[in-house]
């Protein structure tokens, strides 16, 4: 099975396991959804539309009376577009949706099937280049998602392949435009700060796949030793 197939895969698992979410009525702030809105979204799941889809997706959590709820019974319509590019909501944006919703406390099958997919689509994009989503807003998002950076480098390191370095290219390009890169954070909300693994990661076990002179800046060594002193 190739990588897209696999993610193809997780994904009609995920529709499988979350088409056990019944329906309920869907209440919420009156100023920026209407009953029609709310009557859509209390209905059939197939027959709500891609921008209200969106809108919801990306909506604050106290626009809705049982948000947790309403979230979870819309994973598939979030996830599938966002994993193919398509949702036109910032991704790393749904990534603190969910965990604002609880997702890793559902129920087995829903988490199960939730984080195949984050596997499934971070295999995907690595043996992808271009991929439908840039490589820094995938990682942010599975990053954020499980609260954890780690994993994802490592499958990264292990993958070496012409497009997992391509990536890794287009990545060190983007963080080093940073204005603080000791300071590089992950998430729409910047969650989750990922500079010393990410960096330490950058300057180790990948290092000789990338060719971008700007992480021998002297002062990101300097960075990552003051790093190291204060966590021995």
């Amino acid at each position: 099975m190739s990588r897209s197939e696999r993610l193809t895969a997780a994904l009609e698992t995920l529709d499988r396991a979350f088409a056990r979410e019944e329906p309920f009525p869907v209440t919420g702030c009156t100023y920026c959804y209407g009953d029609q809105h709310f009557a859509l979204l209390s209905g059939p799941l197939d027959l709500v539309p891609d921008d209200l889809v969106s809108s919801v997706a990306g909506e604050v959590p106290d626009h809705w009376d049982a948000f947790p709820r309403l979230y979870r019974r819309l994973v598939p319509r979030i996830v599938r577009p966002l994993v193919t590019g398509r949702l036109h909501v910032d991704e790393e944006l749904i990534a603190s949706r969910l965990v604002q919703a609880g997702w890793t406390t559902w129920d087995a099958s829903l988490t199960e099937a939730l984080r195949d997919v984050w596997s499934a689509w971070w295999q995907s994009t690595l043996h992808t280049h271009p991929a439908p989503v840039h490589i820094r807003a995938t990682l942010g998002s599975v990053t954020v998602a499980t609260d954890s950076l780690r994993p994802w480098l490592d499958t990264w390191a292990a993958t070496r392949t012409s497009s997992a370095d391509a990536h890794l290219a287009d990545l060190v390009d983007d963080v080093m435009s940073e204005a603080d890169v000791t300071d590089l954070r992950m998430g729409f909300y910047d969650e989750y700060a990922a500079a010393p693994e990410l960096l330490g990661w950058l300057l180790t076990e990948v290092r000789d796949r990338v060719t971008d002179t700007r992480l021998d800046d002297p002062s990101i060594h300097e960075y990552l030793r003051t790093v190291a002193r204060r966590s021995g």
